[in-house]
């Protein structure tokens, strides 16, 4: 019908004729001859006949007509929606019309060819949009594509983009789900753990080809599907880790000096030892097939406060000795201790008491020289002024003269080095 170019409709025609031709009178009643009634009489017979016939013509050529115009309206064409195809016997004029006819709805984000009117044979191929994530450049974003499989879809981004990858999300039973199959013939790689596994057929979504593999994905592990640089379509499995570390670290010590009036000047004595303090961080570290790729610090604490080291320095100053006299001239004579001292090992004494340094003074400033003489033992023996003042031969030469006066219980740890 003019204006409708989807729907063709067939137009019954009835064929209507015209009413019954008016009676003739009786020749009784017309007064005029018989053959003039018969005349009249064969004339109306051959009209009544006439008319049915044209109006039988009439109607055969309508009837006709129709029949014309239904095989014209007829039309097989092939449908090929999302890659499914039928054969489809239709009366549509138009593409519009066929999809209307089919109940298929097509939106902005859709693909239709051809458009316009619809002729027999046509091939109408119609793809529905659907949304996918990709990878750009490392950045998620969610674009639009009417492509069938991931190989045609990151063809046909990869125009656009050079770095582009498919990321397939995580059903809530933790199957990646990616609304395209991977290719329509040929095989696919699987990248996952540092190996390359390879289906011989792509033609399948990501969590059947993963199935059929053997690969089990962990609750955070990511699925992408990207080109090779052979043109293989690679879906590539990621381990994904996401643990808290604790580490532990030291805090330094301070060290606090006191005065300390009850030590000699010049000496310095820790009275309390120093302790380092512990820092304790939780750090919730994210790892991408063993590498991190993402730390933040939950807590950072210290678990053990430092003790400070605390140093007695001396401030009580130092006894004045007074000097010896001096030898009368010509009188000088070295000390000697004589006794049986002198046989035993002095040397080991000193390493033992002073490390062999005759000038050495005892952090608290009351032991002196080689053998650690107090200041008052040593002017017991007839020492002058302090032991470690002394050479290191008077110093010994005392030393064995308070050996022979009260053995070697004077030097108690290390006395017994004189007998080795």
């Amino acid at each position: 019908m003019p204006g409708h170019p989807d729907v063709w409709s067939l137009v019954p025609f009835s064929p209507r004729t015209r009413g019954p031709l008016a009676p003739t009178r009786p020749s009784s009643e017309s007064g005029g001859p018989t053959r003039s009634r018969d005349h009249r009489s064969g004339h109306g017979r051959h009209a009544s006949r006439a008319v049915p016939l044209v109006l039988l013509s009439a109607a055969a050529l309508v009837i006709a007509g129709a029949g014309v115009a239904f095989a014209q309206a007829h039309k097989t064409v092939t449908l090929d929606v999302d890659g499914t195809t039928v054969t489809v016997d239709t009366f549509a004029g138009s593409v519009d019309g066929l999809l209307a006819d089919r109940g298929i709805q097509v939106g902005a984000h859709d693909a239709v060819a051809p458009a316009g009117a619809l002729a027999d044979g046509s091939e109408v191929v119609v793809r529905h949009g659907r949304t996918i994530v990709v990878t750009d450049g490392g950045e998620e974003r969610t674009v639009w594509t009417t492509a069938l499989t991931a190989d045609e879809a990151l063809d046909t981004l990869d125009a656009r983009s050079g770095d582009i990858a498919l990321v397939a999300s995580r059903s809530s039973g933790g199957r990646p789900e990616l609304a395209l199959d991977l290719t329509l013939h040929g095989p696919a790689d699987v990248l996952v753990d540092g190996t390359v596994l390879s289906t011989p057929d792509g033609d399948a979504r990501v969590a059947d080809v993963l199935d059929e593999l053997g690969i089990t994905l962990g609750d955070l592990d990511t699925v992408r599907v990207q080109q090779g640089d052979d043109g293989r379509v690679q879906v590539v499995v990621q381990r994904v880790v996401v643990q808290d570390v604790t580490s532990t670290s030291e805090i330094a010590f301070a060290s606090v000096d006191q005065d300390d009036a009850n030590r000699y000047k010049g000496t310095r004595t820790v009275v309390t030892a120093g302790v380092p303090g512990v820092r304790t961080v939780v750090d919730r570290v994210t790892t991408v097939d063993g590498a991190e790729t993402a730390r933040t610090t939950l807590s950072d604490t210290v678990t053990q406060a430092p003790v400070d080291e605390v140093v007695a320095v001396g401030t009580k100053a130092r006894p004045v000795v007074a000097a010896a006299p001096a030898a009368a001239a010509g009188t000088s004579s070295p000390v000697t201790a004589g006794g049986s001292a002198d046989s035993l090992n002095w040397a080991a004494l000193a390493a033992c008491e002073s490390g062999g340094n005759p000038t050495i003074v005892s952090r608290n400033g009351l032991y002196h020289g080689l053998y650690q003489f107090s200041v008052g033992t040593w002017q017991g023996v007839g020492g002058a002024g302090l032991p470690s003042q002394a050479s290191a031969d008077e110093q010994t030469a005392r030393a064995k003269m308070l050996y022979n006066r009260s053995g070697a219980g004077q030097w108690p740890v290390c006395g017994a080095r004189l007998f080795s």
